[in-house]
């Protein structure tokens, strides 16, 4: 068998080109990926990302040159191609709205009382909770504070330069000061892990990475409102969603806006150990959006959501994507109220107080509608 550092040296390329495909190649160590990324890098190639938590590489490979070998050598794990995902929103259905009025009382949209967050407040508002936001990063505005974050794509800002990724923020974390509009745990300490472009696409080697990361600073809560198709494979992001989740973080992911005709929902939310959450209407229906399928866990609202947009302003939109974020900021929100709560213990919580939707199978909303305040009274009786 061919030594995998050559075979390394002779399927890579050094940059993109007409000849090379974007792969992603799953080694079986750290100590063997270390070997093979100090190989190339002596003979001038570097690897377009190299995660070493995930012994992973991600790297252009020359359509000329056969990977047979390489696919079918004994310390590569898999090998698959770096295939774009996507922002699970659903663009038709944006329309701007004004900013609220400068009051000096909290405003609450009904999305936010539907799931029983203010129920919450009165003990806790999500402080000092760790929450991600994978996605296209955040915007600055006046109803968002964000602690931190990273970009992925080779840039160094993690501001947004799209909108979804701030308006899946304000759904989570709004303050609600000065008469702006609450999100559903509004001192929960917000990050931006800008994973998607200003189009809402990024690589799978780009949410990859932006876990890591996650997991490197320990968040407690990880939101992505974003997903490959139903039915396409993989392995590498399937390994670094396991990984975060035997790190101890709360994985939440939207199902998907492909309909009841889906036969699936998407992934990460598919993934085992990541909560697959639905969208429901403001009338207590399942969204005819929203994908249906096993691995939907819960359902929260996400069809005509108002939420913090760019240039300090705020949006109507719709999609899965505005649906997870509230249970992302509940689960800050139960993390919070009990402390030292199981990643476990919050989807348990969250899914024993859930309400059942009537007429709506399990396979499109899982354990029924998001219900904060019936989750918060179990999580208390269970503590006396």
């Amino acid at each position: 068998m061919k030594c995998l550092n050559k075979l390394l040296h002779h399927c890579m390329s050094s940059g993109a080109n007409k000849y090379t495909t974007r792969m992603l190649i799953g080694l079986k160590s750290r100590a063997l990926h270390e070997s093979c990324c100090r190989h190339l890098k002596q003979r001038g190639i570097e690897p377009v990302k190299s995660i070493g938590e995930l012994a992973l590489i991600c790297c252009h490979l020359d359509s000329r040159k056969s990977i047979k070998a390489l696919k079918q050598h004994p310390q590569v794990v898999f090998l698959e191609k770096d295939i774009k995902v996507r922002a699970h929103q659903l663009v038709q259905r944006i329309k701007s709205a004004a900013a609220p009025g400068s009051k000096n009382r909290r405003r609450i949209p009904w999305n936010i009382n539907r799931i029983e967050a203010p129920e919450v407040w009165k003990a806790t508002q999500g402080r000092p909770v760790r929450l991600a936001i994978l996605d296209t990063g955040i915007a600055k505005h006046p109803d968002l504070k964000v602690y931190g974050g990273t970009n992925t794509l080779g840039g160094t800002s993690y501001r947004d330069n799209n909108g979804h990724g701030t308006h899946v923020a304000g759904i989570a974390a709004a303050l609600g000061t000065q008469g702006r509009i609450a999100g559903t745990a509004p001192q929960v300490r917000l990050y931006s892990v800008k994973v998607l472009d200003s189009q809402g696409l990024g690589y799978i080697s780009d949410i990859v990475e932006g876990l890591v990361w996650c997991i490197k600073h320990k968040m407690d809560v990880v939101n992505m409102s974003l997903g490959i198709p139903h039915g396409v494979s993989s392995p590498a992001f399937k390994k670094a969603a396991a990984l975060a989740v035997r790190k101890g973080i709360v994985l939440v992911s939207s199902a998907g806006n492909d309909g009841k005709n889906s036969g699936g929902i998407d992934a990460p939310a598919s993934y085992p150990g990541t909560v697959g959450v639905a969208a429901s209407t403001r009338s207590n229906r399942i969204a005819s959006f929203s994908s249906r399928g096993r691995g939907i866990d819960i359902t929260a609202p996400g069809n005509n959501i108002l939420s913090t947009w760019l240039r300090g302003k705020y949006a109507l939109l719709s999609g899965t994507s505005m649906a997870s974020p509230h249970v992302a900021g509940g689960a800050a929100l139960l993390l919070a109220f009990k402390p030292g709560l199981k990643p476990a213990g919050v989807v348990r919580a969250m899914k024993d107080g859930a309400r059942k939707l009537s007429g709506v199978s399990g396979l499109a909303q899982g354990a029924g509608l998001l219900q904060l305040g019936r989750s918060a009274s179990r999580l208390e009786k269970l503590g006396k």
